[in-house]
């Protein structure tokens, strides 16, 4: 029988409980964000199976998901949390954009790109109609996602304060009947797939009400049938499963937050999982341009014989990305929103 962390802090103490909920809380995100991560990058990067199962396609997708998911959790909570939206969108801003945009910029050098596909990546909108994606940076359409939804949310939260966020299951909802209404199971548009974002929005809103109804009834759905249905649940053969993948990967994420899972929750809470959380973001965008060097080979065997060195370079990248280059905007929108709280509460 598991025990969660918080079972064991006694009773008088209250705040500990809480601090060590939180902490577990973190640790289990950062283990499903070393999912997502990984499953990405194998799905593009590596060989899962012959290409008609399309089992690249359908992992590529969940991880996906869980990303989506973990980033609606987080954007959510901390709007729950604070409303203050100058500080909300500084802190997002430097932590997208400085990668983001270094790492365009390089690419579309190289390539020399015209002006329109510029602006359309460096406004990340080139995931719509007419769409400006090009193949070494396609994987920014997801960032385009959320930099869309940051900016809705901010706006929302802007006009009607905390109760906007009320919102966002409705918009969730409102999104996923669109999705089915078109027959669009998967998209890169954000109006098609922005419900799994607003899906993550939801779970935050039912974790944050650990007493409340949703929470106890969440807590009591058996994990594995939950997680078996979303790993199919982006196969191009199961369609009707592609429907409710975003909701069934927020019920798998948070039966793992309100409840540890034997033989899952320690390799989610794993030291490992926590650093290859942490150099995400970078692994992320990183990983397919390293992927591209070799891409355009005529020779499967070399460009599969090359992915070990693109892997590893992609890692190394990655760590020294996140620790010595991001760090230091992350860092100075920290202080910001610090400084920030500061004036407004002398105020």
């Amino acid at each position: 029988m598991f025990v969660s962390n918080s079972a064991v802090v006694p009773a008088q103490d209250p705040t500990r409980a809480a601090g060590e909920t939180i902490h577990r809380r973190l640790r289990m995100l950062d283990g499903w964000r070393m999912v997502s991560i990984l499953s990405v990058m194998a799905a593009h990067m590596l060989p899962l199976s012959p290409a008609r199962w399309q089992i690249n396609y359908m992992i590529a997708a969940d991880g996906m998901a869980i990303f989506f998911t973990l980033s609606g959790f987080l954007i959510v909570s901390i709007l729950l949390r604070d409303t203050d939206i100058p500080a909300f969108l500084v802190r997002r801003l430097a932590r997208i954009l400085p990668l983001a945009w270094l790492a365009l910029g390089l690419s579309f050098l190289v390539q020399a790109q015209g002006p329109a596909v510029w602006l359309a990546n460096f406004l990340f909108y080139a995931n719509l109609p007419p769409f400006y994606l090009v193949p070494s940076s396609s994987h920014f359409w997801s960032l385009g996602v959320e930099m869309q939804f940051y900016g809705a949310i901010a706006l929302t939260v802007l006009v009607l304060g905390r109760r906007g966020l009320n919102l966002v299951p409705v918009a969730a909802i409102a999104v996923t009947i669109l999705r089915i209404t078109t027959a669009t199971p998967i998209s890169i548009v954000t109006w098609y797939r922005v419900d799994e974002i607003l899906a993550g929005g939801i779970l935050a809103m039912i974790i944050h009400q650990p007493t409340g109804p949703w929470a106890q009834w969440l807590g009591r759905i058996p994990f594995w049938p939950v997680a078996i249905l979303f790993l199919f649940s982006s196969h191009p053969g199961l369609v009707w499963l592609n429907y409710p993948r975003h909701y069934l990967a927020g019920a798998m994420v948070g039966i793992t937050i309100l409840r540890p899972i034997r033989g899952l929750s320690p390799l989610l809470e794993s030291r490992p999982a926590s650093y290859i959380a942490q150099i995400s973001y970078a692994l992320y965008i990183i990983h397919h341009f390293a992927m591209f060097t070799t891409d355009g080979s005529p020779s499967k065997l070399i460009k599969y014989l090359w992915r070990p060195v693109q892997i590893a370079a992609t890692f190394t990248l990655a760590h020294f990305s996140t620790f010595y280059f991001e760090k230091c905007f992350i860092d100075w929108s920290h202080n910001f929103a610090r400084k920030r709280k500061l004036k407004l509460s002398a105020a």
